[in-house]
């Protein structure tokens, strides 16, 4: 009688105990932006998102699937293994180096189009981050590289965000000395100002 208490005692301790939720895995699949070009370690986009959303009560990992040069026909190329199967939200910044080697903004579209599609197929909630050419590319082609980036998230019902380097281009002070990558100034700016929208994105992990 007392080992068959003992045991009901266990059972009972290991039915009642409270269930211990694991982080949210959100996966930023990007370009050197993301990866931390010319950044020390945990001074990148990914590490000071975590740590500010941890700061918020949000128990958040967020993954570096970033890779430096990387165009949108290299980020759909790696696709699947970038975000794998126990992603739960991503956050898709690429495009920068396309508008930098002057490919066909239909081209950058399409990829990113199916980027996203693919994403949402599997169910996962997007946040499209944007990027802004500049002017000296030309009109036609900066319109229509700044406009395919908001087309595909209203396609998709993604979130988006407008441009990822928002009060942080050109200037000198919160960028490396080439005038493309932030500095971890700069990461902070980008960090503080895309938060909201990330917030968004955490909302809808898990929504029907």
């Amino acid at each position: 009688m007392r080992r068959l208490a003992a045991l009901a005692t266990v059972l009972f301790t290991l039915t009642s105990a409270p269930v211990v939720a694991e982080p949210v895995r959100l996966v930023v699949l990007g370009d050197s932006l993301t990866a931390g070009y010319g950044l020390p370690p945990g001074a990148g986009f990914p590490a000071k998102l975590e740590a500010a959303l941890r700061e918020r009560g949000r128990d958040v990992t967020v993954i570096d699937a970033g890779v430096s040069g990387d165009t949108t026909a290299g980020g759909l190329s790696r696709l699947d293994w970038s975000v794998g199967t126990d992603a739960q939200a991503v956050i898709v910044e690429l495009g920068g180096n396309d508008m930098l080697r002057g490919i066909d903004p239909a081209r950058t579209q399409e990829n990113l189009n199916q980027i996203v599609a693919r994403l949402s197929d599997r169910g996962l909630p997007v946040l499209v981050a944007g990027m802004i050419a500049p002017r000296n590319l030309g009109e036609d082609y900066a319109r229509a590289f700044d406009a395919l980036f908001p087309a595909i998230a209203e396609r998709h019902d993604a979130l988006f965000y407008p441009f990822f380097l928002d009060g942080v281009a050109a200037d000198p002070a919160l960028n490396l000395p080439d005038g493309i990558h932030p500095n971890e100034a700069g990461v902070d700016i980008i960090v503080e100002r895309i938060l909201p929208a990330v917030v968004q994105l955490l909302d809808r992990v898990g929504a029907s």
